[in-house]
């Protein structure tokens, strides 16, 4: 099973970590991965599994925290007060967008504290996150052939 190999797990780790709302990027390890040979679509599904995963602790940690940030939300500010109105608009399918570098993250976060339908959320994270890696990797394997 080459998906144990060391290269996979860090692949999980770092794109889990790109994820929640540190500033990290994973597309490097993974292009680094598919130009050492690693299997494309292994590296599609680990990928996705991690950044899938990390997107989910942040909705996850919106969702705890919603109780508190209504209590602490006496007078909100304006920007908060956009992404709300901007979420509300374009309901949990702005999910589709959780792939967006910068905008992303935060998105998954506000899905939890709006406390937007876990599965739906899941489905729509896991697609965005299927169809950014999947579009990398394909173009890889476009231009190297």
């Amino acid at each position: 099973m080459d998906w144990i190999e060391p290269g996979f797990g860090a692949l999980f780790i770092l794109s889990f970590a790109a994820a929640t709302l540190l500033p990290l990027g994973s597309e490097w390890l993974l292009i680094l991965m598919l130009t050492k040979g690693f299997s494309p679509i292994t590296s599609l599904i680990v990928a996705t599994a991690g950044n899938t995963l990390g997107s989910y602790v942040n909705y996850f940690l919106g969702y705890w925290a919603h109780d508190w940030l209504e209590e602490k939300r006496s007078q909100p500010n304006r920007s908060w007060l956009r992404a709300e109105r901007w979420f509300q608009k374009y309901g949990v399918w702005s999910l589709l967008l959780a792939w967006v570098p910068v905008v992303g993250d935060p998105l998954t976060f506000i899905a939890g504290i709006l406390k937007a339908p876990w599965l739906r959320a899941l489905l729509l994270i896991l697609i965005s996150k299927l169809g950014r890696y999947g579009m990398i990797i394909a173009t890889f394997v476009w231009l190297e052939h």
